[in-house]
């Protein structure tokens, strides 16, 4: 499903949404081409809760929670290096999110 339909589909709506076919640019934009709706919310904080849960359950699926009053979806993919927690092993990891505030800091 493309971008525009699903905001016209979902308004003002909190989505958590899966890529089924992805790109990333040689800038750094990850780019959804084939997008499907998982789960739909009126609050954030409920959409964040269930995003994060879901990327536990379900690492390798590509997850993102976003908000249908973006024009377009620009998410900036960054990489950097994590210790993780259960193994306290140096791992190079991808952070993906759409959530603007998660972008900055």
């Amino acid at each position: 499903m493309e971008w525009s339909a699903i905001r016209e589909a979902f308004p003002d709506q909190w989505l958590i949404v899966e890529a089924l076919a992805a790109h990333t640019t040689p800038d750094g934009l990850r780019v959804l081409e084939r997008v499907a709706v998982l789960e739909q919310y009126r609050d954030g904080s409920e959409a964040l809760t269930r995003y994060r849960r879901l990327h536990q359950e379900y690492p390798q699926r590509e997850f993102y929670f976003v908000h249908t009053s973006r024009q377009e979806l620009r998410i900036h993919e960054r990489q950097w290096l994590g210790v993780r927690r259960d193994a306290a092993t140096v791992m190079k990891q991808n952070y993906r999110c759409a959530h603007p505030q998660a972008l900055t800091g």
